[in-house]
Order: C-alpha cells, then sequence, then structure tokens
C-alpha cells in the first residue's frame, strides 16, 4: 500500500454481468490537490468515483487514504464528502437544516454546528439565505448549497459527479471557476467527474481522462493539452485539427509524418496570411466567437477550424502557414 499522504487507488477493477467497466485502475490524488476524471458518458469516471466512495465494492484492486486501505470500509466511515449532479436537498429542511445535517449526525454541538453552517454559507456566496426552503432555490444556488453541506464537516476528500451539468453554460461558467477558487482557498482534495472540457480546463491540477474503463492519459492540464498521445484524448480535450496522413506520411497540406497515421496540428501553430507560397485555401465559415473569429478553411480534402483577430469573407483564398513545430504525433 502507498505511502503517500492522500488517496491512493491501485489495481482497482469493477465488472457487472461479466462486463468490465473498471479495469486495473491506478491513481494518486494528493493531499489539496484537484483531480478532474474527464470522458465521455459509459468511459467509467462516475463508477470510479463510486467506488472511491464505497458506494461501489469492487471486484479487485484497494483504496487507501494515507496508506490505510478503506477498501471494505462502509461509505459513512471514509470521511468522504460527495455531491451529485442532483444535488439531493432535504425538502423538508430549510438551507441551514440542510447543511448542518452531517455535522448534527456526527454529533456536533449546537452552537458550534450554527457557526459552521454560517461559515459555509458565507463561504459559498450565500450568506442570509439559511432560514429559505430549499423549493426556493435556483438551480446554481441548489448547488451551491449542496457543495456548503459536502463542505461542512470538513472532508478528507471531496468527490464531485457531474456537479454542474444541469446547469446552463453561463452559469456553469461561472460556477467552476468560483468552484476552482474556493477548493484551493480550502487546500480541499478533490476528485471532480465531468464530461465537459471546459470545466476541466477551470478546475483541474491534473486530469485523468478515462476510457473503456482505463486512464488512457493522466497529467498536468498543460501536458495533457500539449500531448494527448492518442486520438481519443485528443478529442475528449477538444482538439480539432486532426489530420489523416497517407502512406508516404503526406495529406494535402504537405508531408506532416513518415507513415499512415493521425496527427494533431497544435494549437496557435496554424494559421494564414492573404499571401505567401504555401498551400491555398478557400475560407467556408467565418463564425464570430467574442473576441475573435473562426475561420473552416478547405485544402484539398481537409478541413482545418483557425482562429484570427479579423473576419474574412466566405469564398476568399488563403495561404495556409505552419509555425515551428507544428505536428503531434498520436496513436488511433
Amino acid at each position: 500500500m502507498s505511502d503517500a499522504r492522500g488517496l491512493a487507488v491501485r489495481g482497482l477493477k469493477v465488472t457487472f454481468n461479466d462486463v468490465t467497466v473498471l479495469d486495473g485502475i491506478d491513481l494518486d490524488v494528493a493531499e489539496g490537490e484537484i483531480l478532474v476524471l474527464l470522458g465521455p458518458s459509459g468511459c467509467g469516471k462516475s463508477t470510479l468515483l463510486r467506488s472511491i466512495a464505497g458506494l461501489q465494492s469492487p471486484s479487485a484492486g484497494t483504496v487507501a487514504w494515507r496508506g490505510c486501505d478503506l477498501t471494505s470500509t462502509a461509505p459513512h466511515r471514509r470521511d468522504f464528502g460527495l455531491v451529485f449532479q442532483d444535488h439531493a436537498l432535504f425538502p423538508h429542511m430549510d438551507v441551514a437544516s440542510n447543511v448542518a445535517f452531517g455535522l448534527r449526525v456526527a454529533g456536533v454541538p449546537v452552537e458550534e454546528r450554527g457557526n459552521r453552517v454560517l461559515e459555509m454559507l458565507k463561504l459559498v456566496g450565500l450568506a442570509g439565505y439559511g432560514r429559505r426552503s430549499t423549493d426556493t432555490l435556483s438551480g446554481g444556488e441548489a448547488q451551491r448549497v449542496a457543495l456548503a453541506r459536502s463542505l461542512a464537516p470538513g472532508p478528507r476528500l471531496l468527490m464531485l459527479d457531474e456537479p454542474l451539468g444541469s446547469l446552463d453554460r453561463a452559469l456553469r461558467d461561472r460556477l467552476a471557476a468560483d468552484l476552482g477558487v474556493l477548493l484551493r482557498d480550502l487546500d480541499q482534495a478533490s476528485v471532480y467527474v465531468t464530461h465537459d472540457q471546459d470545466e476541466a480546463f477551470a478546475l483541474a491540477d491534473r486530469v485523468a481522462v478515462l476510457g473503456e474503463g482505463r486512464i488512457q492519459r493522466i497529467g498536468t492540464l498543460e501536458e495533457v493539452w500539449a500531448d494527448p498521445e492518442s486520438v481519443y484524448v485528443a478529442r475528449c480535450l477538444g482538439h480539432e485539427n486532426l489530420i489523416e496522413l497517407d502512406q508516404s506520411g503526406g495529406c494535402a497540406i504537405g508531408k506532416l509524418g513518415n507513415g499512415p497515421g493521425t496527427v494533431l496540428l497544435r494549437p496557435g501553430r496554424l494559421g494564414f496570411s492573404r499571401a505567401g507560397g504555401g498551400p491555398k485555401a478557400t475560407v467556408t465559415g467565418s463564425n464570430f466567437r467574442g473576441d475573435r473569429f473562426q475561420l473552416r478553411l478547405v485544402v484539398g480534402d481537409l478541413e482545418l477550424l483557425v482562429p484570427s483577430d479579423e473576419g474574412i469573407l466566405v469564398g476568399s483564398s488563403v495561404t495556409l502557414t505552419l509555425g515551428e513545430d507544428p505536428v503531434v504525433q498520436l496513436v488511433s
């Protein structure tokens, strides 16, 4: 068992009716670290979270905290907090009673409990909401109450299962940014599950991309973004300019490799000019994104997306330009 401080998952495997959902997961989360589990529906990320929480018994492997094996420990004895997408507030309790629930179960004295509730509500931006009924809350407010309830007992590890998934995009982006600041201010070890790469970028110290029940790539955001290693991970991260090379390593814009395969054109290394001797492309789309345009360029059988500070008329001809070291080799 690992002696590292924090969470250590080793060889975790989960099967349902002979179907392998998790296949030998090894994972560490340091105290104070925010790890994001990223992947599409069905990749195993929520099952992994439930296994860490003790809500799902693994078929093999171990879950430990500070070197202490918790694999057979009941969920309520792990001292882990859990926030779900539906926030699961108690409708018969007001906001303060919801936040105080875990403290009351733990036998925290009334006065200390009340002070902690006030502290938590202030922390999540809901000071003065204590006596409100939960059915008067907006979706974002309800999720903040759920977060306060999970944080109130001071969990060793906070786990969040797509907590912002039911909110609209603007609110989700704002809460993700607020949540990242809050968790870092608290130095709160956290595991956050999402299928949304923007949430991952807003929150993660490290990101683990899951697929087919395995960790396909893990590292800091900078590491994983710069070198996703595989087509699957590149797509999970939202990379757009993936190019299939022919037998000689070529494509419509030139030779980019030594043989067949898939490559990624690094973001920021692909551009265009009005003149020059490079590959010619036709502008087939120009979408305004607030602070810039995104151009859709076609050259031969390739369709590429290129950021631009200016809009270009659809139908215009431009010359593609490639910066230094523009290509990342990927495995299928």
